[in-house]
Formats: structure tokens, sequence, C-alpha cells
């Protein structure tokens, strides 16, 4: 199912408690059709705005809609369209794949035989279609992992929220999981929402990004409009005089390394800086710029940069 929403969802002034711990402060944002990454540390309120978004947790005063529902009045209509991977180990060790799949679409409002039917189908877009029929206790922890995909999958979804899906795995597993990921952002037009602390795993599936701190949101917006905050990198190669362009540049504000025996300068621009900056230096100093390539910033020095300003010792 495609979605006819460019916005998904949204909350405005959201609050959320756990007794007298309050887990969410306030938190306002949009959730735009394409594959969001909510980013932060664990503890950061991720996993209680997902709980909040599918109506598992009580609002009070406070506007959340998701797919234009009101998850607090209609919960049950929006766990019928929304796909909800919890990041907990959920699934009964007696039972097979397909059983288990089957039986996760049966509590969506499926039919006996349209959940077996879709069971099959889910399995095989998660790689497990030959191990459906072995229980999934004997499973490993990247197969149980795709187990939940394909559960949160089957009563076909137009929105998956999953709940840090990387956690656990081994390398190859990790691989396999952001593949399937982006396959189904990009290929089935699904909307996702991926909840993690990993940066890596945001930067690679992800087109937007909310991040939260201490149940606050930092930033919500494009994740490389958030990149290009922190500055643009450059490789600055000259003809002669490399530790004279280091240092020039240096004195300029920008910040640069040396590659031990490479005459290319990799060099980090503040927020605001323009590339010019090695041209007016170079010509001002006599040097020749041989090479002058670009990109935008990493998604590590932005986040460090926002957690820093925000205070926290991530």
């Amino acid at each position: 199912m495609i979605l006819e929403f460019d916005v998904i969802g949204h909350c405005n002034n959201l609050n959320q408690h756990y007794g007298a711990f309050l887990a969410l402060k306030g938190v306002s944002l949009e959730l735009q059709a394409g594959c969001t990454g909510l980013l932060g540390n664990n503890g950061a309120g991720k996993s209680t705005l997902l709980k909040t978004l599918l109506g598992q947790l009580p609002v009070q005063k406070a506007k959340v809609e998701l797919l234009g529902m009101d998850p607090a009045v209609e919960p049950l209509k929006v766990r019928q369209r929304v796909g909800y991977m919890p990041e907990r180990e959920v699934y009964f060790p007696d039972m097979t794949a397909v059983e288990q799949v089957a039986f996760c679409g049966q509590l969506s409002g499926m039919s006996r035989s349209d959940a077996l039917s879709r069971a099959h189908e889910s399995l095989d877009a998660v790689s497990l279609g030959e191990a459906r029929y072995r229980a999934v206790d004997g499973y490993s922890t990247g197969m149980r992992q795709r187990v939940k995909l394909a559960a949160c999958l089957v009563h076909g979804p137009g929105l998956l929220l999953l709940d840090e899906p990387t956690s656990g795995l081994d390398p190859e597993g990790r691989e396999m999981m952001l593949g399937l990921i982006r396959d189904l952002a990009q290929d089935r037009g699904l909307s996702i929402v991926l909840s993690t602390h990993i940066l890596q795993d945001v930067e690679r599936t992800c087109d937007w990004l909310v991040v939260l701190a201490e149940g606050q949101v930092l930033y919500s917006g494009a994740r490389k409009q958030f990149q290009a905050a922190s500055g643009s990198r450059l490789q600055v190669k000259v003809k002669t005089g490399t530790r004279t362009m280091a240092d020039l540049l240096r004195d300029a504000g920008c910040k640069v390394d040396v590659r031990p025996g490479d005459p290319v300068l990799d060099v980090e621009l503040e927020p605001g800086v323009e590339r010019d900056i090695v041209w007016t230096v170079a010509k001002r100093a006599g040097l020749q710029v041989r090479r002058l390539t670009s990109s935008e910033g990493s998604l590590d020095a932005a986040y460090a940069r926002i957690m820093q300003e925000h205070g926290d010792g991530a």
C-alpha cells in the first residue's frame, strides 16, 4: 500500500510520563512520507514516542495524529495500517515462522487463509522462505529479527515503525537488514520510521531525520540539511607548500588534517564558510591548487555538534 500523505504524522507539545518521570518533554514534530531516522542515545525517548504513535500509551493535553487518525481515539485502526517491529524479542518458541507471522496477520484482522497466504509472501520478502517451517526458537538472532520484520509486513501496511531493527546483529545480519529496509522504502514505496542509536544505519537508509535527547526534539527535518549545518568537507591538493597551505587554512578557521606521506589535505569548513576560502588563501600565499573536491558534512560530526550544544555527553 502506497500512502497518499506527504506528512504521515505529527504531534504538538506532547508530554509522556512514567509515574513522576517525564519521558517526552513538549515534543512537536512532523513525520514525512519516506524513510525517517528517529535518532537518539538509549533513554532518549524513542520507544516511548513510537508507542504513543501506536496508541499504546495514553495522551493528555496534546495533539497526536498518524495517517490522518488520532491513535488515542482509534488505536486499532492505526495498528491495522501500521506495521510495528518492537526492539524486544517477541516470538512463540513452539511456533514455526509461518505460523507466527500468520498469527500476527490474524491479530490485525485478517482471515486465517489470507493471513497464511500473506505470511508466505512476507517470509519470502525477508529471505526466510526456505526456513519457514522451522521453529523460531531455533533461529539465529538475525533470522528472528527478520521474522519480526515479516510479521509487521504481513497485513500490508503503508507505514512501518522499526525499533532498533539491527540491535544485536553481526555485520552480515546488519547488512541484510539495512538492505531490506532500503528495498522496502525505495522499491515498495513504504514509509518507514527507523528508531536507532546507530548513526550509520540512518545515514545509509534515511532521507528525513528526527533527533531526540532526554525526551526533547533537537532537530526535525531533512537529513542532508542537518548534516550541512555541521559544515562541509574538502580535499585540497596543492602543487607545492602543503604544510604552508594547511597552516594558512587553520589560521582562517578551518580544521585541517594532513595525511602522512600524502599531499592531500582533509579540510572541514565551519558552517557558513564557503569553499572559496581555499582559493583566497592560495592566491594570497602564491600557491597553486591542483585539486579541490567537496562533500557534505558527516552525520557523526553534525550529531556530535548538536549533542554538545544540548549538553549531552554523547
